[in-house]
């Protein structure tokens, strides 16, 4: 029994049904059949639901021109103080924003808090369907934001409190 495997490895015999993947004279894989399309894609009408069912509805759509766009006035900045209010437990979450993360879509940000000590980051994603509403509370100072990334206040508790209860003073 070996000697016939060995045998089929070493001369490379593969059984019929099976072409050999190109970069490997062992490896085999199974052909794979051909599907002709949907008939709604034929038509050409298969794009539109597929986009209405992975688009932002219009609300959402709004949310991220106000906060996460470059251009607008009202545009997050790291260093705001953020609440979320959302539908399951935590209802509410208000923290520093530390980053954000622009995708369109999915585009995410990530708040941090201390809660009995313990330092809290959630990451939110504004599309989701659990957050209702996102309001600013302040605003960093003037010429606070020196970098787009926040992450030192993890280590740095006395500036993220000071930042938060607007201490901080402009260099």
């Amino acid at each position: 029994m070996f000697a016939r495997a060995s045998r089929r490895i070493c001369t490379g015999l593969r059984p019929m049904s099976t072409t050999a993947y190109p970069f490997s004279k062992t490896a085999i894989v199974q052909p794979t059949r051909w599907a002709p399309p949907p008939e709604a894609v034929m038509k050409g009408k298969g794009v539109m639901p597929f986009l209405q069912k992975h688009l932002p509805p219009p609300e959402k759509q709004e949310m991220l021109r106000k906060y996460f766009s470059r251009q607008s006035r009202n545009c997050l900045r790291p260093g705001s103080v953020v609440s979320v209010v959302m539908e399951q437990a935590p209802t509410m979450f208000t923290g520093i924003l530390l980053s954000i993360r622009r995708r369109g879509p999915a585009t995410s940000f990530i708040l941090r808090n201390v809660v009995q000590r313990t330092g809290v980051e959630m990451q939110i994603f504004p599309c989701s369907p659990l957050v209702k509403d996102i309001r600013v509370e302040k605003l960093p100072p003037k010429r606070f934001q020196l970098r787009a990334k926040l992450f030192y206040l993890r280590e740095a508790p006395e500036k993220m409190s000071a930042l938060a209860s607007g201490k901080l003073k402009d260099r």
